[in-house]
């Protein structure tokens, strides 16, 4: 009979590519991790692994057998949160989200459950979407918080449930000394070709969103500053070197030298998601914080709509 442990660390290694990696991810030794690939093999009866330079890549015979290990470690877990239905919600949720979600919407939601849940601990992973969800589907974190651009829809993945916390405009970020910001009204992005722009690094949809944007408005920006960070994004829009779009969310006219405004002729934005995995979505400590989050969420649309 094929042991569920040995499953669990033949997907790790399908995931991470490396024995090393697969070891660090399941806090194992990688002779460890040899140990139970080889006894795993020899209970298969087939080859399950091939070496492909300093890497691993599994066989066909492999392959088929991870599938079946993602139903399997998925039942387990339904079944897991099966019987902890009702108990007293307590354990350890592993969440990730992007910077500005992170800054909105977990502190009170933290705080929140604290207080009515002295046994639940939620330990937090500063992570883009990118990185996030197959983490999630991997079962490495219980709860993805991510975002999706307009007219950049993300793929889904049948092993998880999303849950919509709100949608979030896409501002421009000008210096407040610049001449549109001073007329205080939405900002036609051809008057900005001639700018310097700030944006995302260029594997983040946030980097493609500003590109389509601009491309839409008929010029190629001049892409002179990157960064994920928005802080340091919109400091440069406040020393007056650059322009930029930016989420509402990170509340950019709040930022001192920055004036935000909404873009005029297209309307951009970014509806913000929470993501479990399918088998986890009744365990009682997933299902509480990703109800505080809905709850924040819904608070914070509120004053979004309002500004």
């Amino acid at each position: 009979m094929l042991d569920v442990r040995k499953l669990r660390v033949l997907r790790e290694v399908e995931i991470h590519g490396t024995i090393a990696a697969a070891a660090d991810a399941l806090q194992y030794t990688p002779s460890a991790v040899s140990q139970q690939l080889a006894a795993l093999q020899a209970e298969a009866g087939v080859t399950l692994l091939e070496r492909v330079g300093r890497s691993v890549q599994l066989t066909a015979a492999g392959r088929r057998l991870v599938r079946h290990a993602d139903e399997i470690l998925s039942r387990l877990e339904e079944a897991e949160a099966e019987l902890a239905a009702g108990d007293t919600v307590r354990g350890t949720v592993r969440v990730s989200a992007f910077q500005t979600a992170a800054l909105a919407l977990l502190p009170p939601a933290i705080e929140e459950l604290g207080e009515r849940h002295p046994d639940l601990r939620i330990e937090y992973t500063e992570a883009e979407a990118e990185e996030s969800l197959p983490l999630l589907a991997a079962g490495e974190l219980d709860l993805a918080i991510a975002e999706e651009y307009d007219y950049l829809p993300r793929p889904r993945d049948p092993r998880l449930h999303r849950e919509e916390l709100g949608r979030d405009p896409i501002l421009v970020a000008l210096p407040d000394s610049h001449r549109l910001a001073r007329r205080g009204r939405p900002v036609p992005l051809a008057k900005l070709a001639d700018e310097a722009w700030g944006s995302g690094r260029t594997d983040t949809l946030f980097a493609d969103m500003i590109l389509r944007a601009c491309r839409g408005a008929g010029f190629e920006p001049d892409l002179q500053y990157r960064a994920n960070d928005l802080q340091i994004l919109l400091e440069f829009v406040a020393a007056g070197q650059a322009v930029s779009l930016a989420p509402g969310l990170g509340n950019p006219g709040a930022i001192p030298g920055v004036t935000a405004l909404p873009a005029a002729g297209q309307s951009l934005g970014r509806t913000i998601f929470a993501s479990v995995r399918r088998s986890s979505v009744r365990q009682p400590a997933v299902e509480v914080l990703l109800g505080a989050l809905q709850a924040g969420a819904a608070r914070l649309d509120q004053r979004l709509l309002a500004t």
